[in-house]
């Protein structure tokens, strides 16, 4: 592999930005300093370091983010920060995107990664991915409301598939609901809609989980972390290469 490529997929830059550190003698490969690009390097066996530090090739990364309110799940934007914003420059692998996405108000279990085919495969409508949700609701959810969502409830551009209402906590004197929600869509505001449609209103909105992933409670608001062993181990099941 070009030393080029192999720095850009490291996430340190641009193949342009790279010329310009390799010029500067930034670079060494077996401690030796190099400046061409097109040195070809062993991933396996060659040891690359920029400024000193060592730098690990992988095909794949996985980020477990707890998304906080007010950042956007996109790769980029001009008026918005987004979950790429939170990671240290060290951590921002080529290709790397959220899989999915939350509105910019609800927070929670966020995977990130550049592994495209495991992100078809947990975004397919096909495979039917569990979502789970803890939402705080103005309102008082009700058995009704439990029917109509275990129904599928009618929405103006779409009729939802059956979905789980867990009612956790009611307080009828402030008239509001603590409640889980299980879907196994991702409609645009999907489970506001949902609510909305039962004359309720989502006041806050937490992912807990998305197919065999969790949100990791240790993790504060806008921290991440990567996969464990037994979590990548979990995704093997959507049947792609990790």
């Amino acid at each position: 592999m070009r030393l080029d490529k192999y720095l850009a997929d490291c996430g340190l830059g641009s193949r342009t930005d790279i010329k310009t550190f390799l010029k500067k003698k930034r670079v060494t490969v077996n401690g030796k300093i190099e400046t061409s690009p097109k040195y070809q390097v062993n991933q396996e066996t060659d040891s690359v370091c920029f400024d000193g530090l060592e730098q690990s090739y992988e095909t794949f990364v996985y980020y477990l983010l707890n998304k906080p309110k007010g950042v956007i799940s996109a790769t980029e934007d001009k008026s918005h920060r987004t979950v790429l914003d939170l990671l240290e420059v060290s951590d921002r692998k080529k290709g790397i995107f959220p899989v999915g996405r939350l509105d910019k108000d609800t927070h929670g279990l966020l995977l990130l990664t550049n592994n495209g085919a495991l992100a078809h495969a947990m975004l397919s409508p096909k495979k039917h991915v569990d979502k789970r949700y803890r939402a705080q609701i103005e309102g008082v959810m009700t058995e009704d409301d439990q029917k109509s969502f275990a129904e599928g409830i009618v929405l103006k551009d779409f009729t939802s598939q059956p979905a789980q209402l867990t009612i956790l906590e009611v307080d009828t004197d402030l008239e509001t609901s603590l409640v889980d929600i299980c879907i196994a869509e991702g409609k645009f505001h999907q489970v506001k809609r949902m609510v909305a449609a039962c004359g309720k209103e989502v006041t806050d909105l937490q992912r807990l989980q998305m197919g065999p992933l969790s949100l990791d409670e240790t993790l504060e608001q806008g921290n991440y972390r990567r996969l464990t062993d037994q979590e990548l181990e979990s995704l093997a099941v959507f049947g792609v290469p990790l």
